[in-house]
């Protein structure tokens, strides 16, 4: 196992040098582990161009690296995870926890007690390929990675209410209720450096913002999670680092490692990539989990 490097530098390399064709199959077929350490697709234009619907808007420049915040993760509680769980999406409402599973034939959406068996829980049927999800009011939406489609459901019984088309990859989504309107935007990502902001309640598109680091675009965003302040937090693929990001311009303000949550022999038994980021209401509490892993843990962010 290897510590993972912790200048910006060197997570700005392997951002860039990460390469997929999608993100749940590449994990599923050999993608890196996640890297045992000190628990604590494409780029775009600039962040500083103006786009619809409250994209980049050029308000403040993109930072440079030492703006950024070099932060790591401690560990405040070990929690149980469904080790059969190709975890695709996590949200806390509450004490409820809400999940998305992947994997073509097994994907699934689950709802219960954070550390505990879900008590609801509905598969997708093949050939669909479970993503990303987020709460809106008594509507959960749920992405699909290729099948172009979106669930709409019950927040509480999970029950199917509609499918919405969309063009592209689904990778992750949240809810940023932080822009002004009634409603909020959803932000979604598709394993590139653009993230979508998509209307809430109709799931058509209005606008986008291209993610950047010091200018440079930060490609592979995947599981995101949306909190009061205003921020987005990304995982990014086959790497233990996570990424705070100004949604209005795009640029990353904090890069922190979450690497050595695992040991070698939860790592050796199969547990795959970080993947999964929910804020605890109330705080500045997460919890974090992974593809296939044993556990999950609540986490705080420190500086490194």
């Amino acid at each position: 196992m290897r510590r993972f490097a912790v200048t910006a530098s060197a997570l700005l390399a392997v951002a860039l040098a990460a390469c997929s064709t999608g993100d749940p199959e590449a994990a599923a077929n050999g993608g890196t582990p996640a890297s045992e350490g000190v628990a604590g697709g494409g780029g775009g234009t600039p962040a500083s161009e103006s786009v619809a619907g409250g994209g980049g808007n050029g308000r403040s420049p993109a930072p440079t690296d030492g703006d950024v915040q070099e932060l790591r993760v401690r560990v405040l509680e070990r929690l149980p995870h469904d080790a059969e769980a190709f975890t695709q999406g996590l949200e806390l409402r509450g004490d409820v926890l809400y999940e998305s599973t992947g994997l073509e034939g097994s994907s699934s959406v689950r709802r219960g007690p954070v550390g505990g068996a879900p008590t609801v829980r509905r598969d997708l049927p093949a050939p669909f390929f479970g993503e990303g999800l987020t709460l809106v009011g008594p509507r959960l939406w749920q992405l699909t990675w290729q099948n172009g489609i979106a669930f709409e459901r019950e927040a509480d019984t999970l029950k199917e209410l509609r499918r919405v088309r969309y063009e592209g990859e689904g990778w992750g989504l949240c809810l940023d209720r932080t822009d002004g309107g009634t409603g909020g935007r959803l932000v979604m990502s598709d394993g590139s450096a653009r993230l979508t902001f998509r209307d809430p309640e109709t799931f058509e598109p209005t606008g986008h913002v291209d993610v950047t680091r010091a200018g440079a675009p930060v490609d592979q965003l995947n599981e995101l999670e949306c909190t009061p302040d205003g921020s987005v937090y990304a995982n990014v693929y086959q790497t233990d680092t996570l990424v705070r990001i100004d949604p209005d311009t795009g640029a990353v303000t904090a890069d922190i490692d979450a690497a050595g949550l695992l040991g070698p022999a939860e790592l050796r038994a199969g547990a795959r990539e970080l993947n999964g980021i929910a804020a605890v209401p109330g705080g500045d509490e997460f919890l974090l989990t992974g593809k296939y892993w044993p556990r999950m843990f609540r986490v705080e962010f420190v500086a490194r």
